[in-house]
């Protein structure tokens, strides 16, 4: 009678993990569900001690500013992280190139900042990879960090990211300066927010190169290190 019972709940065991085989491979088929769609989580902040900190620039105008930009990240030797629309860099390589030459980070910022709560993950998904394609071409390194235009984001898109190889970054401090334009409130909102491992964030604009120049040497003065986002995620 035991080996018997033994006997069927092996049997009973076997016909269960076929179930469970047959329910994903179900799944996966209809193209919708994958195994990434609910760990593919966007990070805020790096989960550090050390006084490290991110300096991101969300790049689809103000070309006019990223020249002084580059010359005052130079000036204190801050490796920032560029998010690029594709449309900009399409027509702006010789500066991508630049960021990319002078040790700064180039990622994807999506093509032509469609929101994904507007559009079908398909389309967000042709935005990553237009832009991937163009950034590859230009600095010959495949972009691993995306940053959903103006941080709006499913599900679904989390998803296709990440199966595109892409971590998907927001931010930890907000300078506003897109559309505050007080260099005041943008210095503001950096200092009281300082922590480490933190991800500000920028556009380029004369308030916000007007705030860096001071933001910049305070915080340094303070003993914070400025670094990629991809290098404080390392840590």
């Amino acid at each position: 009678m035991k080996e018997k019972t033994r006997e069927l709940m092996t049997v009973n065991l076997i016909l269960f993990s076929i179930l469970v085989l047959l329910a994903v491979f179900s799944f996966g088929s209809q193209g919708d569900v994958d195994v990434f769609r609910y760990s593919a989580e966007p990070i805020y902040k790096a989960d550090i001690q050390d006084k490290e900190i991110g300096l991101m620039c969300n790049v689809y105008w103000g070309t006019e500013y990223i020249e002084p930009y580059l010359e005052l990240l130079g000036q204190y030797n801050v490796k920032a992280t560029f998010f690029i629309g594709g449309i900009w860099a399409a027509e702006n390589p010789e500066l991508v190139e630049r960021m990319y030459m002078q040790g700064h980070e180039i990622a994807n910022h999506g093509y032509n900042h469609k929101l994904a709560s507007r559009n079908s993950a398909e389309v967000i998904t042709e935005e990553l990879l237009k832009t991937d394609r163009i950034l590859q071409q230009i600095c010959g390194v495949k972009p691993v960090l995306y940053a959903p235009p103006s941080g709006d984001f499913t599900k679904e898109t989390l998803a296709a990211a990440q199966r595109n190889g892409y971590k998907t970054i927001m931010w930890s401090i907000d300078t506003i300066d897109w559309r505050d334009h007080d260099s005041a409130k943008i210095k503001r909102r950096i200092m009281n927010n300082a922590a480490p491992g933190a991800f500000i964030l920028t556009h380029p604009t004369a308030e916000t190169l007007s705030a860096l120049k001071e933001v910049l040497p305070e915080l340094i003065g303070q003993g914070y290190s400025f670094r990629t986002i991809s290098q404080l995620l390392a840590k």
